[in-house]
């Protein structure tokens, strides 16, 4: 896998996996520059799909993490989950 991810190609293996009503994904590249990896790979995400619905927090996680696993630790060295159901608020 490409070591240097974007949030483009994390987009659309998270569009193909949940066909999601929201979808935004931020670098944290810059505001980890002093860290190990220098900040590279590092996101937050914040998703809404029906996929969801009715899951728990720790169960959509995994499913996402799922998702990802290509990536965890090649890619991707920190990732901030906030995931919903569509229908939840």
């Amino acid at each position: 896998m490409n070591a240097q991810l974007t949030p483009d190609q994390m987009r659309a293996v998270l569009q193909q996996a949940f066909a999601p009503t929201l979808l935004e994904i931020i670098d944290d590249e810059k505001q980890h520059a002093s860290h190990a990896h220098h900040g590279a790979g590092h996101f937050r995400l914040m998703i809404r799909s029906p996929a969801f619905q009715g899951k728990t927090r720790i169960q959509m996680h995994r499913m996402i993490y799922a998702a990802l696993e290509p990536y965890l630790g090649n890619g991707i060295h920190a990732l901030s989950i906030d995931a919903k159901g569509s229908s939840d608020a």
